[in-house]
């Protein structure tokens, strides 16, 4: 029996938004799926030898061909240069980045000669507002095709000629990264550029002024780090390979920014509690916990039964995508709405358990209306999957860490998943928690859905749907 994953990182600038999806073809614990129904089992399935708990070492495996996040980190505590590139889809280029405290006339002397020679610092707005250094343009007239953020360009006064040398910029990307620098130390304009960090880093904008910040943050520096773009010899922009081969010659770590959005979301919280108040439901009094995410600011629930904390036995968990037409329209294309309030009714009779709810994941995260769009093309002959490839969208874009960071808030470590999904179960593991069983959620399966739960099972390597 084996298991085959393809992991997929996709990055969304304009609005925000990391998704992190995974695809997954898993066995199907002897499922069979007939054409005129599906035969399964409904009892829990202990998934303690079969999939292990993932180690840090594999979690945190680099993209092939590039360093860890850890090296690179170590590196930029050392004061060296590390590489990072972006995605293909967004500049496609790489940075050369230093931590801003850590710069020399040396450093900077070699960063002009290696890259486009705009010598840029990215840094907190606290810092910039500390130092009265405003924005190149409002937002509302920043046109620049990535929302580069600039401030008015800098040089340091005392200690300095005309400000170009690399010399002189060393000492003022120094100064930006003092915490005792004051306004009235720098000239306005000069010849570093600071650019505004977006609150959140990575995890909020896939750029490289938030990776530069991010690093130094992280390698225990002065929030500050210091980027510019790789060029060639004859001027142009270095690519992947280019940038790789730069690299080594040079004996610098190169990591993606796609690898250390990855890190970031495995060790730092990405949500955060709002409010908890009683909720009574058909199904029993719950605890109703709202959190705002870090990264884009949408609110999700768990509603909590019982003393999860203090339970004797592992921990009964739904996670559930939000899904408006299935959940609260009642639709019968999908079976999510009987999902859900099978979870709720299950959790009850437990006597302790949490179902999580992810809001901004409708349609497997392509959006309400791409969802109704992928339904007219399902009522022309296609299923579920072709459909959104169809419209060029992913099968499946979801991503499950919010859920497990507002597990462990509630106090859940050792967990029964409720899912027939095996990419629900990969995109819980780790953060801390260890799912011991898989609890399948089965419910009615009719005319109008079961298209679409066999294209689960044939397409997706759910492990079963049906009838309990």
């Amino acid at each position: 029996t084996t298991t085959t994953t393809t992991t997929t990182m996709s990055m969304g600038l304009a609005h925000g938004r990391v998704v992190y999806a995974r695809r997954v073809r898993a066995p199907r614990c002897g499922a069979s799926l007939r054409e005129n129904g599906v035969e399964v089992s409904a009892a829990e399935v202990d998934v303690s030898d079969s999939f292990q708990e993932q180690e840090d070492s594999e979690l945190f495996k680099p993209t092939p061909g590039f360093d860890s996040i850890q090296d690179a980190i170590h590196d930029i505590a050392k004061g060296k240069f590390v590489v990072v590139l972006d995605d293909e889809d967004r500049e496609n280029e790489g940075d050369l980045i230093i931590a801003a405290e850590k710069m020399t006339s040396e450093s900077c002397a070699f960063m002009v000669n290696h890259t486009s020679g705009l010598i840029c610092v990215g840094m907190e707005g606290k810092d910039l507002d500390r130092l009265d250094i405003p924005p190149m343009v409002e937002d509302r007239n920043n046109s620049d095709s990535m929302g580069t953020a600039f401030t008015v360009s800098v040089d340091l006064k005392a200690g300095t000629s005309t400000g170009i040398s690399a010399e002189d910029r060393s000492s003022t990307i120094q100064a930006l990264a003092s915490p005792g620098s004051k306004p009235e130390d720098f000239r306005r304009p000069g010849h570093v550029f600071p650019l505004r960090y977006r609150e959140g880093g990575v995890l909020k904008r896939a750029g490289h002024t938030e990776a530069a910040v991010d690093l130094a943050r992280l390698a225990g520096c002065f929030p500050a780090g210091v980027l510019c773009e790789i060029v060639n010899a004859d001027g142009t922009m270095s690519r992947r390979d280019q940038l790789l081969a730069f690299a080594k010659e040079n004996g610098l770590c190169t990591i993606t920014i796609s690898d250390l959005i990855r890190y970031r979301s495995y060790y730092e919280s990405l949500v955060e509690r709002v409010a908890v108040a009683r909720m009574p439901t058909k199904f029993g009094v719950f605890e109703a916990y709202s959190y705002r995410s870090k990264i884009d600011d949408i609110e999700h629930i768990a509603l909590v039964y019982g003393d999860v904390q203090n339970s004797e036995e592992d921990v009964l968990v739904r996670v559930h995508s939000e899904c408006l037409t299935g959940d609260i329209m009642g639709s019968l294309r999908c079976d999510c709405g009987p999902q859900l309030h099978k979870a709720l009714e299950k959790v009850a009779q437990a006597g302790c358990g949490v179902v999580v709810y992810l809001r901004g994941q409708e349609g497997r995260g392509i959006g309400l209306g791409h969802k109704l769009r992928a339904y007219n093309l399902q009522d022309a002959g296609r299923d579920t999957v072709e459909a959104n490839e169809d419209l060029g969208l992913p099968v499946d874009s979801r991503e499950y860490g919010m859920g497990a960071h507002m597990l462990r808030d509630v106090g859940v470590r050792r967990l029964k998943l409720m899912t027939n999904n095996p990419a629900k179960y990969t995109g819980l593991s780790g953060y801390g928690l260890t799912i011991t069983k898989r609890v399948p959620l089965l419910t009615p399966i009719n005319k109008e859905n079961k298209k679409y739960i066999m294209t689960k099972v044939n397409k997706m390597g759910h492990w079963f749907g049906g009838t309990e």
